[in-house]
């Protein structure tokens, strides 16, 4: 429970508890009355979440009894949410005026002042907290705040002495205090709080460190060497030390050196991986903007890989820069192997994998990865797409429709739409091709419903529908926006001059059949016969025999095309 939560309900409770209590001086004993009616009823309708009814009684208690702070307090919280800022302000002021000892209206006035971006009213009202209150170090840090963001920095500086004099000298307050010196100019004060805390304690190499840094920052170069030279005597592995002395050797554009201790930096047992990762992403910027020649940035990365690694952060950021720099496929898999071995659970790392056996059209691997994936990451949608896909391109359309319909239970609210609704548009054409024409319909809705404009699914959903002579109506529009879309698609024009056929336009469907037929590059023995066919309906007999022999020429075995050019005839299937 927050600090104001806890205030809110003591205050809630105080106000109940006043009803035992004789009514204020101000009013007579029947407002007390009313007021301590209306405002308990006002509680009880706000625990029970009728906020508006609430509202409304204490409104009506701030008209009978003008000076009880309690029920301005929470009236302004209502006028917050109603994004009424002024008005709360107004309400949260009354009630800490009325009641100015009260530290709970004080602080949650100044917090209301710095929504409103009054910041130096909130910093009078706080202050009065403070003057009341000596110990709030809380208060104190919202002050630092708000008078390190008006640029006042003489009075951030008195503020963190006073917190200093509360907690003691520390490295927090220490560095704070150094910046805010080093912002106004003042090196030598900067310099010397590092210093206070460094002699303060001198066995802490750290605080040491600290204050090198603070002479670096402040060009007092050659004492900050002297002093991470001393450092790296006594402790060689200290790796904050070694890297105050990197940007040392940096900043002197001493670039063998720096690199030196770049190295000494990765290799360091007690330099974490994220610290490991900052560097390396340190360099690789570096490396860019100095023209992006890779050879250094990979020496430093085999180094690292050389040795035993607590995370897989470095291996990653490792295969990144080499597809970043395109570096040959088997060596990236080489090192996202080694990832998924050391945490199987990385579906990045497996999701990579599987994109670079996909383009290799190795589906084993795909179907591998997948099933593993099962294990590691049951909720990633992708995995279940790849499994069904590289099942479907197996012509394992029983295992394909397994994994699609596996992967329907992960579909959430956040799922990707495109996924999704690719996911719903191959079920579709899966469950056609085993004769579930029902539920192949219900699956192109679903997929419908996630992206409405599939181009593919709108196609395939609609050239089965005129197959079987449903919803011709339907089809037709969705036949049309595939059209318009991509306009010279021989397959699309193809289902769109079908189903005008199916709907006896027979006119219309030459026109498209047409286009199909002048941008078909494969010649295809479908399209040049359903050419044929709507040609024959449009009268054009001769042009009919004509597609039908073409389309016989790639598909001799097809009994229905020969009866047709030697009858003359559309006969239908």
């Amino acid at each position: 429970m927050t600090r104001l939560t806890h205030a809110l309900t003591a205050m809630a409770a105080s106000a109940m508890l006043a009803v035992a209590c004789p009514a204020a001086a101000q009013t007579g004993n029947n407002d007390a009355g009313r007021y301590d009616r209306f405002f308990i009823d006002a509680m009880l309708q706000r625990q029970k979440g009728n906020n508006d009814a609430a509202f409304d009684l204490l409104k009506h208690c701030v008209h009978i009894r003008p000076e009880a702070p309690e029920a301005y307090f929470f009236l302004a919280q209502y006028y917050m949410s109603l994004k009424q800022n002024d008005k709360a302000i107004e309400c949260f002021k009354k009630a800490a005026d009325l009641e100015p000892d009260n530290s709970t209206y004080l602080e949650t006035l100044a917090k209301a002042y710095v929504t409103n971006d009054n910041d130096s009213l909130a910093i009078g009202t706080l202050e009065k907290i403070v003057e009341k209150e000596t110990g709030r170090i809380d208060i104190l840090e919202m002050l630092v705040q708000l008078y390190q963001n008006r640029a006042d920095y003489d009075n951030t500086i008195k503020t963190l002495d006073r917190l200093e004099t509360l907690e003691g000298k520390n490295e927090r307050l220490t560095y704070a205090k150094s910046e805010i010196y080093s912002l106004t100019g003042d090196k030598k004060a900067a310099i010397n709080e590092m210093k206070k805390l460094a002699d303060q304690y001198p066995n802490d190499l750290n605080y040491r460190g600290m204050y090198g840094d603070a002479l670096l920052m402040n060009g007092r170069e050659k004492e900050a060497f002297d002093i991470y030279t001393g450092i790296l005597k006594a402790e060689p592995d200290n790796y904050r030390a070694q890297l105050s002395m990197r940007a040392y050797y940096k900043q002197k554009d001493m670039a063998a050196d720096a690199d030196s201790m770049t190295m000494q930096l990765l290799l360091n047992k007690n330099t974490g991986d994220d610290a490991r990762v900052y560097i390396m992403r340190q360099e690789i910027a570096e490396s860019e903007n100095g023209g992006g020649d890779s050879t250094k940035i990979l020496r430093l990365f085999d180094r690292m890989m050389a040795q035993p690694q607590a995370s897989t952060d470095i291996a990653i950021l490792y295969a990144t820069y080499m597809s970043l720099k395109k570096m040959p496929q088997e060596k990236i898999e080489a090192v996202l192997e080694k990832v998924l071995a050391q945490t199987p659970d990385n579906a990045a790392a497996r999701l990579q994998l599987v994109a670079y056996a996909w383009q290799r059209d190795n589906l084993d691997r795909v179907i591998e990865l997948c099933k593993a994936a099962r294990q590691y990451n049951p909720d990633e949608m992708a995995f279940y797409y790849y499994e069904g896909m590289a099942h479907f391109r197996k012509d394992d359309n029983d295992s394909a429709l397994n994994a699609f319909q596996n992967g329907i239970s992960v579909i959430g609210e956040h799922s990707d739409p495109d996924i999704v609704s690719d996911f719903y548009a191959v079920m579709g054409d899966l469950l056609y091709e085993k004769g579930r024409a029902a539920e192949a319909y219900a699956a192109y809705d679903s997929c419908l419903q996630w992206k409405d404009d599939n181009i593919g699914c709108l196609n395939n959903y609609a050239y089965y529908l005129s197959v079987n002579g449903d919803s011709l109506d339907k089809a037709e529009k969705m036949s049309y926006r595939t059209v318009k879309a991509e306009p010279k698609n021989a397959t699309y024009l193809d289902t769109y001059a079908w189903i005008l056929f199916m709907q006896g336009r027979y006119a219309e469907a030459k026109i498209y059949i047409d286009q199909a037929v002048q941008n078909d590059s494969d010649s295809s023995a479908v399209i040049l016969e359903h050419a044929g066919d709507i040609h024959a309906k449009a009268g054009d007999i001769d042009g009919a025999v004509e597609l039908w022999a073409r389309a016989a020429a790639k598909d001799p075995a097809n009994k229905l095309l020969a009866r047709k050019i030697r009858q003359r005839k559309y006969i239908k299937e």
